[in-house]
């Protein structure tokens, strides 16, 4: 089963230092038919003001993974963590038993990034951050792991998750291969280009939910950045 999820489609708000699209249900969007995927319990696609972003906030029991698509991200938190997320590179927040931080974009232009969270495998637990730049010429033509719950990504970010989030980037025409297991729940984006999964089409931060099938052909129409969840 592969499900197209059009970006058009999607739930959200503009506050006008952030627009937000959901893929699902998330804050005062709610859609009973897209309330998670697996473990993935949310998407969402943020555009952030330049001087502006989210204040210190709580969480706890959720992995939360910032992929940074353009501009920069300055993380602060109650364990005294500090640090600067630059585009293409990745920041994972365990919240654990709980923190509290804040998300800035210091930065004179606009930030976007893709924000997801994914259940964990297990509630409580010390909190903890951490992040890492993902080059994107390494993802050249091949998927990459970015963050992990396996222990053989030892590359990756960690995270307390039956998960992985993997990156790729497509020259148009080039396809690569990703093996799935046919319960496991995928969930991939297009941060950017128009690509073809097993035949369907998607355009630019369009969703593509993926259950039952046994391995995916993604194929570039023309040049693309692609974000992967693949979760319990």
């Amino acid at each position: 089963m592969i499900e197209l999820r059009p970006f058009r489609t999607l739930g959200g708000a503009n506050h006008g230092w952030l627009n937000a699209k959901h893929h699902f249900s998330f804050a005062s969007y709610h859609d009973p038919e897209r309330n998670q995927w697996g473990a993935l319990r949310v998407w969402n696609d943020d555009e952030i003001a330049g001087g502006s972003g989210f204040p210190a906030h709580p969480h706890r029991d959720m992995e939360i993974i910032t992929y940074i698509r353009e501009g920069a991200i300055t993380h602060k938190d109650s364990l005294g963590n500090s640090g600067r997320t630059e585009a293409g590179d990745v920041q994972v927040m365990s919240a654990g038993s709980g923190i509290r931080h804040s998300e800035a974009n210091d930065e004179p232009g606009l930030t976007r990034i893709f924000q997801i969270w994914i259940m964990p495998d297990r509630q409580g637990g010390e909190p903890s951050w951490g992040a890492r730049p993902f080059p994107r010429d390494a993802r050249a033509g091949r998927f990459v792991t970015l963050a992990s719950g396996f222990e053989q990504d030892a590359d990756a970010l960690p995270i307390r998750a039956d998960a992985r989030v993997s990156g790729a980037t497509l020259k148009a025409g080039e396809s690569v291969e990703y093996a799935a297991e046919g319960t496991r729940h995928i969930y991939l984006v297009p941060a950017t280009g128009t690509i073809e999964v097993n035949g369907v089409r998607a355009e630019a931060r369009d969703g593509v939910a993926v259950q039952g099938e046994a391995s995916l052909r993604i194929t570039a129409i023309d040049d693309a950045e692609i974000i992967l969840v693949d979760a319990s």
